[in-house]
């Protein structure tokens, strides 16, 4: 390729670039940018709905105050509503309830600021010896010679046996120092930061091709085999990009018990370590939960698969109806024609029977009935009687009583000093109020009340199911700031 071609190609990535909704989010207001960043962290990538304008409109009255010249008719609710639509964020419907999530274009462009602007240095001793590792095994799989790549792991070998024998002897090399492994942990959370925008791509690329299918149902503009052929070219498309061989890469990771086990070990050990208090509680709650998050966004994709998946099935079901309608109706004319048709026979007339006008020869043809031979058939056994003690409930968990679940949050701040939280007022409870229901009630009364919700935080709440075992659930910290309503 001649120079001049690159820059042309380098030019219209340029041009696709600057419609891009990262480069839009790049020329806005500093103010949004400021306020997503804030937002939507590597521990909380979605927010819901309310708790979102919440947040907004506290900060609009914040940027108001300081005399920052916004639209004063636009409340938190419009400027969202923008920024859907400048697909800066996405509004999925998650268990029944809206949230906001950055997009994958609003996901890279916050990480780049988050680098661009940290005060933290990328390149560090542990990117080095990872850039190292990762050149050495590239060239390592990548040479054809066997002897040499024998030779090569052998060498390994010899190195760590004798790193073994020195450990043994006392004389090995000394644990990382705190930077170094605060730098380590971190370099590892960089890493990672990157995950979540190419699940993200990979979920709108599919939800995309979702999308162009339920419009070719609703047109029919196009044949059966021409859909499923576009459905099957674009997905083979989106499999080849990076983001497509990230979701492959995973989805084996998660086949393999084997290297789950391995990495949650792995988490577990590094979170018990010293340093790790170094860390912000974002970047612990990151590292602890980073296999949970990725699986979830996983599982996102793969349920827009299942949905692709479904829609396409309804649109080969759909065109078959029509095909096998039409099938019909041509059936049933060439059968209109072939009977109407004056060069077929006409058929032989069947003899006519009459039953009604028997002709008899002798009365003994006939069988006389005689009422008295008639024996009547057993009569019915008595239906089964049945008590009160043979009707059973189906036992099921009882309602919440909101007087005594009110009366519990006032006693537990009252004994707290004035707040209290979700656990707190369900542990004085009495035994038979301690239960699923009590526990959907109490969340709700906080929510509803304004309480504010810690989600780094969790704390145990064990109740009774309804065959008498007790579970315990885990959720986040809720605090009643005041009594319910």
């Amino acid at each position: 390729m001649r120079p001049t071609d690159h820059a042309a190609a380098l030019w219209a990535d340029q041009l696709d670039f600057r419609s891009s909704p990262a480069w839009k989010l790049l020329s806005a207001a500093p103010w949004t940018v400021a306020f997503l960043r804030a937002e939507f962290t590597q521990a909380r990538p979605r927010i819901t709905l309310d708790a979102f304008h919440a947040a907004l409109d506290a900060f609009l009255k914040h940027l108001r105050a300081n005399g920052a010249g916004l639209n004063e008719q636009w409340q938190a609710a419009q400027y969202a509503d923008s920024w859907v639509r400048s697909r800066f964020l996405a509004r999925p419907l998650v268990d029944g309830q809206f949230h906001y999530e950055p997009t994958a274009q609003t996901a890279r462009v916050l990480t780049f600021l988050d680098d661009f602007t940290g005060a933290r240095t990328n390149l560090n001793s542990s990117r080095l010896n990872t850039l190292l590792t990762s050149i050495e095994t590239l060239a390592h799989e990548t040479d054809p010679d066997p002897q040499a790549r024998v030779r090569q792991l052998e060498a390994e070998i010899a190195e760590r046996q004798d790193r073994i024998r020195q450990l043994q002897a006392g004389e090995g090399p000394a644990v990382m120092p705190r930077e170094g492994a605060v730098a380590a942990a971190r370099s590892v959370l960089d890493l990672a930061a990157n995950l979540p925008a190419d699940f993200k791509r990979m979920r709108d690329g599919v939800q995309e091709m979702l999308h162009t299918v339920r419009q070719e149902i609703m047109e029919s503009s196009v044949t059966k085999g021409v859909a499923v052929g576009q459905v099957l070219e674009g997905d083979r498309q989106l499999r080849s990009t990076p983001e497509g061989e990230t979701f492959r890469g995973f989805t084996e990771f998660l086949n393999d018990p084997a290297q789950q086990a391995r990495f949650r070990q792995a988490v577990n050990e590094v979170l018990e370590r010293d340093f790790i208090d170094e860390l912000a509680p974002t970047e612990r709650h990151t590292l602890a939960n980073l296999v949970r998050e990725l699986r979830r966004q996983a599982g996102e994709v793969h349920s827009s698969y299942g949905k692709l998946s479904e829609s396409l099935h309804a649109y080969v079901q759909s065109d078959a109806f029509r095909e096998s309608q039409l099938l019909r109706k041509a059936v049933r004319a060439a059968e209109l024609a072939v009977a109407n048709s004056t060069g077929l026979k006409a058929r032989t007339p069947v003899a006519r029977v009459e039953l009604f006008q028997p002709e008899f020869a002798t009365l003994a043809t006939l069988g006389i009935f005689d009422p008295a031979e008639h024996v009547a058939p057993p009569k019915l056994a008595d239906p089964p009687a049945l008590s009160g003690a043979d009707i059973v409930r189906t036992p099921s968990t009882p309602k919440a009583d909101p007087e005594r679940l009110r009366a519990a949050v006032v006693r537990a701040r009252r004994t707290a000093g004035g707040t209290a939280t979700v656990g707190q007022a369900f542990a004085v409870l009495e035994p038979a109020d301690r239960h699923l229901n009590s526990v959907r009630h109490l969340v709700l009364a906080a929510r509803t009340a304004g309480g504010a919700v810690d989600a780094t935080a969790f704390e145990p709440l064990a109740y009774t199911q309804v065959d008498g075992t007790e579970r315990t659930a885990y959720l986040p910290v809720i605090t009643f700031a005041k009594d319910p309503a």
